[in-house]
C-alpha cells in the first residue's frame, strides 16, 4: 500500500498506481515491520543483502552495492566511491530497486525525466529488464550521457528549455493512459528505497558506527532523503546508536534548501549541472529530515566547484562537477564552523569523471 504523509490518503500498489497523491505530494511505501535480530550482511550480494530493508527482491540487478569507503587524508575525511557504480553514479542503487518493483508490477513500460545520471541509470536497468523506457533529458544535456541512454536502447527525448520544462514534457507523457510507469527517480517511492542502501552499506563498512556527519550533493534529495531514512531504520532496528548530520550541498543560483534555511546566496554555479532542481520534489520532506537530524544544507559557487573538482582529480578520485561540490560544501562547512576539525566526517561522491 501507497500512502502520502501530507494528507493521509492510501492507495493500492499496482502498475496503475498513481506517481503522486491527489493533494499533490508524493507517495510513500506504508510503515513496514523492521527486520529483527542483528546484522547479517554479505557484501558479495552487493547492496541485495540489505533485502530485509527493501520493499521488492532483486529481479533487475548489475551486481551494484558495496562501493569503496576511501580515506581522504588531504580532506580529513572519507569518501564513499559510488561514482563507480555499473552506470557511473549513485542512481543505481535507486533504479535497481525501482526496475525490480516494476518487475513485480508486469510493468511493460517505463517513462523518466533527468538531467542525465537517473536517466542513463534506469535506461541502464531497464534494458537488464527488457523493459522498454524513454528518457526525457534537457537537450543541453552533456553528450556522454545521452549516448549511454541510446546506447542502452532507450528512447531519448531531448527538451529545449529549462529542467522544469523536462519534467512538463515527461508528464504530459505519461498523462496518457497508454504511455507507460513513470519510473521517476524523484517521486517513485522505490526508488528511495534503494539509495537507503547508501547508509546500510556505510554503517556495514565501519562495522556499524556511523560518522558525526555525511556531506552529500542536494539537489531532488533522492540520496540525502534516501540517506537519512537509511539511518533512521538502522538506529530503529537497533543496529547503529544514531542518526549522523546529514549535509547537504547546493549549487548557488539554484538552491532552495539553502534558501529556505539562511536566504538567499550570491553567486552561481553551473558547473554544477546534476543538482539544478529549483522545486524538489520532497522539499518538505527534505526540510523535515534536516530538522531531525540536526542537518543543514548550503549553496556553493561554481568557481569553489571547479577547484575542489581539481584536487580530487590530482588525488585520484575522478568523479564529475556534481560530485565536488560535496568537497567544496566540505570545506565550506568547516570555514563556518558547522564542523569541527575532530568532527568523523564521509563524503559521498555521486558521479563519475568519465561522463564529463
Amino acid at each position: 500500500m501507497l500512502e502520502c504523509r501530507a494528507c493521509g490518503r492510501t492507495y493500492d500498489a499496482g502498475p496503475d498506481e498513481p506517481w503522486r497523491c491527489a493533494c499533490g505530494h508524493a507517495l510513500d511505501f506504508a510503515e513496514r515491520p523492521l527486520p529483527e535480530g542483528g546484522p547479517d550482511v554479505d557484501p558479495t550480494e552487493g547492496l541485495w543483502t540489505f533485502a530485509a530493508f527493501l520493499p521488492t527482491e532483486a529481479h533487475v540487478t548489475l551486481g551494484e552495492g558495496f562501493t569503496p569507503l576511501a580515506d581522504a587524508p588531504e580532506w580529513d575525511a572519507q569518501f564513499k566511491l559510488d561514482y563507480v557504480l555499473p552506470s557511473g553514479s549513485y542512481k543505481d542503487r535507486g533504479a535497481t530497486v525501482m526496475l525490480s518493483r516494476a518487475a513485480d508490477l508486469d510493468v511493460e513500460r517505463v517513462l523518466e525525466d533527468s538531467s542525465g545520471n537517473a536517466g542513463a541509470a534506469v535506461a541502464q536497468y531497464a534494458a537488464r529488464a527488457g523493459v522498454p523506457a524513454e528518457i526525457y533529458v534537457p537537450a543541453s544535456a552533456k553528450p556522454s550521457k545521452l549516448r549511454a541512454i541510446e546506447r542502452a536502447g532507450a528512447t531519448l527525448v531531448q527538451v529545449p528549455g529549462t529542467r522544469a520544462d523536462v519534467t512538463d514534457a515527461c508528464l504530459e507523457a505519461v498523462e496518457d493512459d497508454d504511455a507507460g510507469w513513470y519510473a521517476s527517480h524523484a517521486w517513485n517511492t522505490a526508488f528511495y528505497a534503494g539509495t537507503a542502501t547508501f547508509a546500510y552499506e556505510l554503517a556495514a563498512q565501519r562495522d556499524w558506527d556511523v560518522p558525526d556527519a555525511v556531506v552529500l550533493p542536494l539537489g531532488h534529495g533522492t540520496l540525502f532523503l534516501g540517506a537519512y531514512r537509511g539511518f533512521r531504520a538502522l538506529r530503529d532496528a537497533g543496529w547503529t546508536d544514531e542518526i549522523p548530520r546529514l549535509l547537504g550541498v547546493q549549487a548557488a543560483g539554484v538552491a532552495p534548501v539553502a534558501t529556505e534555511l539562511h536566504g538567499e546566496t550570491a553567486g552561481t554555479n553551473g558547473v554544477a549541472d546534476g543538482i539544478q532542481i529549483r522545486e524538489p520534489a520532497r522539499f518538505p520532506q527534505i526540510l523535515d529530515a534536516i530538522a531531525d537530524c540536526g542537518g543543514d544544507a548550503i549553496a556553493v559557487g561554481g568557481e569553489a566547484t571547479e577547484e575542489a573538482l581539481d584536487a580530487l582529480h590530482r588525488a585520484g578520485f575522478y568523479c564529475e562537477p556534481t560530485s565536488a561540490v560535496a568537497a567544496a560544501g566540505l570545506a565550506a562547512y568547516r570555514q563556518s564552523g558547522a564542523l569541527a576539525d575532530e568532527d568523523d566526517v564521509v563524503v559521498a561522491l555521486t558521479g563519475s569523471g568519465l561522463k564529463n
